[in-house]
C-alpha cells in the first residue's frame, strides 16, 4: 500500500519534490497529481505525473489522492491547508507555514478537527544530524542552562536576477516579507526547536538595503528567553561570502555548529558554581575541547517526505507537526513588528496589529 500524493504548487521546491517521488526515493509514496497555474510548470508536470490542475482547490476535489504537499507562495499556504483537510485529505506544508502568525493558527485549529489526518511541516533542517546533537546535548540537561545564542546566518545570497524571477517574490503582497520569511523560517524554526522561544525581540530590518526589493534583505534582532538568556540573530542575502555559524553558551560549556562541524568547550564545573567560589580574579574555568560525534545521517526532503508516509501508513514520528510552523512565523511576525514600532515586542506579538501594519506595507487600507 503506498500514499497518493498530489502536489499543489510545482515552482523550484515543487519540482524538486516531484523529483524526489518519482526517483524511487519515497517508496511509500504514488505521485498522482500535481496543480499550478502557470501553462510552463503544467507542461513539465504533466510530462511526470497522470493528472494535472490549474488550481489547488480542484486537485484538493479530484479525489485521486489521499495527500497534499503545499508548495505555493507563502499566503495561499493555510487556506489550502484548509481546504485539504475538509476534503479528508493529509496535509504536508511547505515552510513558512503562511504569511502571518493568526492565519497560522486558524489553519492548526482546523487540523486539530480532524486528528485522523497527518498534518506535517517542510522542516527538512531537522533533519541534519549537527542540529539534531545540538538539540539532544542541551535538552539532556547535561550542559545545564543556556546563557546566550548567537547565530550568524548569511549564506543565502541571492543576485537581483532571482528577486526579478517571479512577480510576487519580495513583495510584501506577494510574499509577505524578506528574508525572515522565505530563507530563514528554517533557522528560526531549528533556534526555536534547540534553544525554545524567546520571549522578546528588538529587529532591526533593512527593507531593500542591497536589492531593489520591497523588503528586508538584511537583518539584526536583539533576543530574551524566559530565563534570562540573550541572544543575536544576524541575517542577509546580500553578504558574499557568507557565514553560517551558531553559537550556543550555557553553563556548562559552549556549543559551536559551523562548516559542517561541531564542537564542544565542556566546562570542567558549571560556570555558575566556579563564579561564585574562584578565588582568581580574572581567571575562567578550566575546559576541554570536543569535536562531536554526530550519526552523519542528513536526509533532508527526502525523510520529510518519507516520515510523513510513514506517519500515515504506520503511525511513526513526523520530522515536525505542522502545528509547530506557528512557532517560527510568531518569531519572524514580532521582528517584523519590532521594526516597524522601533521598540522591544515580547512574544507571542499583537497578532491583529501585525495584519494591520502588513496590509498598510502591502497597499491595503
Amino acid at each position: 500500500m503506498s500514499i497518493r500524493l498530489g502536489v499543489i504548487g510545482v515552482g523550484n521546491i515543487g519540482k524538486t519534490h516531484i523529483g524526489h517521488s518519482t526517483e524511487g526515493r519515497t517508496p511509500d509514496i504514488e505521485l498522482t497529481a500535481a496543480a499550478d497555474r502557470l501553462p510552463e510548470n503544467r507542461v513539465w508536470a504533466k510530462e511526470r505525473c497522470p493528472s494535472v490542475f490549474e488550481e489547488g482547490s480542484d486537485l484538493i476535489a479530484s479525489g485521486c489522492c489521499d495527500a497534499v504537499l503545499i508548495a505555493v507562495p507563502h499566503i495561499q499556504h493555510p487556506e489550502l491547508s484548509i481546504a485539504a483537510f475538509r476534503a479528508g485529505l493529509h496535509v504536508l506544508c511547505e515552510k513558512p507555514a503562511g504569511v502571518y502568525a493568526k492565519q497560522a493558527r486558524e489553519m492548526n485549529e482546523e487540523a486539530a478537527k480532524h486528528p485522523h489526518l497527518a498534518f506535517g511541516m517542510m522542516f527538512n533542517q531537522r533533519t541534519n544530524c549537527l542540529y539534531r546533537k545540538m538539540r539532544e546535548l542541551i535538552h539532556s540537561g547535561e550542559l545545564g542552562a543556556i546563557k546566550r545564542v548567537n547565530w550568524i546566518i548569511t549564506d543565502w545570497y541571492r543576485p537581483q536576477h532571482y528577486y526579478d524571477s517571479g512577480g510576487w517574490r519580495a513583495t510584501w503582497d506577494g510574499e509577505g516579507g524578506g528574508v525572515l520569511l522565505n530563507q530563514c523560517p528554517h533557522n528560526l524554526d531549528l533556534l526555536q526547536w534547540i534553544c525554545g522561544m524567546p520571549s522578546k525581540v528588538r529587529a532591526f530590518c533593512h527593507e531593500g538595503k542591497w536589492h531593489d526589493i520591497e523588503v528586508e534583505d538584511d537583518v539584526t534582532v536583539y533576543m530574551e528567553w524566559p530565563n534570562g538568556a540573550t541572544g543575536v540573530f544576524v541575517t542577509s542575502t546580500a553578504d558574499a561570502p557568507g557565514t553560517n555559524r551558531l553559537e550556543i553558551t550555557l553553563e556548562g560549556g559552549k556549543l559551536v555548529c559551523e562548516d559542517g562541524n561541531l564542537t564542544l568547550w565542556r566546562l570542567h564545573e558549571n560556570e555558575r558554581e566556579y563564579c561564585k567560589k574562584a578565588k582568581d580574579y580574572f581567571a575562567p574555568p578550566p575546559h576541554t575541547v570536543e569535536t562531536i560525534e554526530t550519526d552523519g545521517q542528513n536526509i533532508q526532503h527526502v525523510g520529510v517526505l518519507n516520515a510523513f508516509a510513514a506517519h500515515i501508513l504506520r503511525g511513526e514520528p513526523l520530522i515536525a507537526h505542522g502545528s509547530e510552523g506557528l512557532n517560527s512565523l510568531t518569531i519572524s511576525n514580532g521582528c517584523h513588528l519590532s521594526h516597524w514600532l522601533e521598540k522591544t515586542v515580547e512574544l507571542p506579538p499583537d497578532e491583529d496589529l501585525f495584519i494591520k501594519m502588513l496590509d498598510q506595507k502591502r497597499g491595503k487600507r
